[in-house]
C-alpha cells in the first residue's frame, strides 16, 4: 500500500460545467480555478483520480467512443494548463443495473485503490451530489460538497465534512490538511 494520498473527484458539475448528459467533446468547459487547483494537487505529490457516473450510456445518449472522446478533450484542457489526473473511473450503467461501480457504491474506488495502491480512507472526496458525499464515507475518505453543478440542491442536510464554494477552495482545505 502506498503512502501517497490521493483525491477522488467527481467529473460533472465539479470539475467541467455540467451540461446534462455531456455528449460533446466540444462542449467541455473546465469551471475557472479547475486546472490551477489540480495542478496544486500535482506539486503536493497528491494522486488525482475522476470517478464518474456515466449513466448516459445505458441510456443510449452516447457510446463509449463518445465518452473516451470527451476525456481525451478533458485530458487535453488540463494538460493545456499543466494539471494532470492519475486515473479516470467511469461507470456505465443506468440507475437501475446491478453493479458495484455507480455511486454511491465503491466500485470505481475499489478500482482506483487496485491501480494505484492506495488507502482510500487517507483519501479526499469531492463532488457535487449527495452520492460523492456517499460514497466518499462508504470509503472512509474526508468529503467535501462544492456549490457548482448541481452542489446547491445538496448543501441543506449534506453529510459532507466540508460544503465549499467550488473545487478551488477544496483544495485549499486539502493544502492546510496535509501541512502544505
Amino acid at each position: 500500500m502506498s503512502q501517497r494520498r490521493f483525491v477522488l473527484i467527481d467529473r460533472d458539475g465539479t470539475i467541467n460545467v455540467e451540461k446534462n448528459y455531456l455528449s460533446d467533446p466540444d462542449q467541455v468547459e473546465l469551471y475557472p480555478g479547475v486546472a490551477a487547483a489540480i495542478r496544486r494537487l500535482n506539486r503536493l505529490d497528491l494522486g488525482v483520480i475522476v470517478v464518474t457516473n456515466q449513466s448516459g450510456i445505458a441510456r443510449g445518449y452516447f457510446d463509449l467512443a463518445r465518452l473516451e472522446e470527451i476525456h481525451t478533450r478533458l485530458y487535453a484542457l488540463l494538460e493545456a494548463e499543466g494539471a494532470a489526473i492519475d486515473g479516470l473511473y467511469i461507470c456505465p450503467h443506468g440507475p437501475d443495473d446491478d453493479c458495484d461501480c455507480r455511486k454511491p457504491l465503491p466500485g470505481m474506488v475499489d478500482q482506483a485503490v487496485a491501480d494505484h495502491h492506495f488507502d482510500p480512507a487517507r483519501a479526499f472526496m469531492i463532488g457535487d451530489k449527495e452520492v460523492d458525499v456517499e460514497l466518499g464515507r462508504a470509503v472512509g475518505a474526508a468529503t467535501f460538497l462544492v456549490r457548482t453543478g448541481h452542489g446547491p440542491k445538496f448543501v441543506e442536510g449534506t453529510k459532507a465534512d466540508h460544503v465549499v464554494d467550488d473545487l478551488a477552495a477544496a483544495i485549499r482545505i486539502i493544502e492546510k490538511s496535509v501541512g502544505a
